[in-house]
């Protein structure tokens, strides 16, 4: 062969038990973290569903690493670099033992996932461990402080978050109407809306007030009230906006129910309503999410997922 003739590089081919265990995975993550979607993705077809389990349990280890406080900011940053780094190599063809990575990358290629909404998806969980974080060194509630200022910077919060994977999800799902994807967008802004107003409490202990300075400026309610109260009433006007808010975006996943592929209808549609259910059931409890994580039963769930399995099979 000439000097001047390169062989290009062989591409890595993962074996059909290979992706298997892998898949397997990404399953057990799912069914043991995603309390509200992995109900969800038990409606849909096999393919598709371990496709879902692909990119949830990818998400969901970006999300440990961000979240991790035992891990100083800048080693948390630096791992969450690398761990996108090798997603880029196993993109490339080469070969990879990460479980999570070969099952997300046969996913990708099946469904045709554009490579930079999985990016998307890592440099989402980035945002709480960026330089000036006002809760990078001081996690005492005196030393909280609110992230976003306006409600248009936390949409693009949210839009980071949950939005990318709500646009990830319906190339999983299939649709070719493109009024699927502001629609999407507007349904993952739903979802975390939902689940910022149930983690009030938690997240605050964390250091972290996603509610909107101008929203609790509205409500004479200082950042620091977020993690010391226990006067639920006085959050009430505050959250019922919000949830109002949230109730707006979801009648856009009403919409966007009939743009996906039809074996994938009843999945959202489980996926939907049991977001609002959540939503509702705080409201039921007067936004009381100071004394105890709101959630909803298995029961609850079941019934949801009963009504969209019988959706699936009419």
């Amino acid at each position: 062969m000439s000097a001047g003739v390169q062989q290009a590089p062989l591409q890595f081919s993962a074996t059909s038990s290979q992706l298997a265990v892998a898949y397997s995975v990404c399953r057990s993550i799912t069914r043991s973290a995603a309390k509200n979607f992995y109900y969800a993705f038990l409606v849909l077809p096999r393919a598709k569903r371990e496709a879902l389990y692909a990119v949830y349990a990818f998400m969901r280890g970006c999300d440990d690493i961000a979240d991790d406080p035992a891990v100083p900011l800048q080693e948390r940053r630096n791992k969450l670099a690398e761990r996108l780094a090798r997603l880029h190599r196993a993109q490339a063809g080469e070969s990879t033992d990460d479980a999570v990575l070969l099952a997300l990358t046969d996913a990708q290629r099946k469904y045709h996932i554009p490579p930079e909404l999985l990016d998307q998806l890592a440099f989402g969980t980035m945002m709480d461990v960026q330089d000036g974080e006002p809760w990078a060194d001081a996690p005492a509630p005196h030393a909280l402080a609110v992230q976003y200022r306006t409600f248009e910077d936390l949409y693009e919060y949210c839009y980071r978050v949950a939005s990318i994977v709500g646009l990830v999800c319906i190339r999983v799902f299939g649709y070719h109407d493109p009024a699927a994807e502001p629609l999407a967008e507007r349904c993952g802004l739903a979802f975390q809306l939902t689940n910022i107003i149930r983690d009030v409490k938690e997240d605050a202990e964390m250091g972290r007030v996603y509610l909107p300075e101008k929203d609790l400026a509205a409500f004479g309610i200082s950042a620091s009230e977020v993690a010391t109260t226990n006067d639920a009433a006085r959050f009430l006007p505050l959250l019922a906006m919000e949830a109002e808010r949230a109730r707006n975006y979801y009648r856009a996943g009403d919409e966007l129910i009939p743009l996906v592929d039809e074996d994938s209808q009843p999945a959202l549609w489980v996926l939907i309503n049991i977001y609002r259910k959540l939503l509702d059931k705080i409201a039921q409890q007067g936004y009381d999410v100071f004394h105890g994580k709101i959630n909803l039963t298995v029961r609850e769930k079941l019934i949801i997922l009963a009504k969209g399995f019988l959706k699936r099979l009419a």
